[in-house]
């Protein structure tokens, strides 16, 4: 996607297409709570222009940053 907001609005079309099967709604589900997460924890960079549609690790970085993958260290 090119942003976050038309990966937001794929997934809602696909959870609100009655021909999408019942994983992928699921799938687009889980995706779409973490992406409206991932928006509510970055709304100044957001507004500030950053409109990157994140990837899988972003945003489970985003929810779980306490995870041994997402820690950063400083030398």
């Amino acid at each position: 996607m090119k942003s976050i907001e038309d990966h937001i609005q794929h997934d809602k079309k696909l959870i609100a297409d009655p021909n999408t099967s019942e994983p992928m709604k699921r799938h687009a589900t889980e995706e779409l709570h973490e992406l409206e997460e991932y928006v509510g924890h970055h709304q100044k960079e957001i507004q500030a222009g950053d409109h990157h549609d994140p990837n899988a690790l972003e945003l489970f970085c985003d929810m779980h940053p306490d995870e041994p993958e997402c820690l950063v260290y400083d030398d």
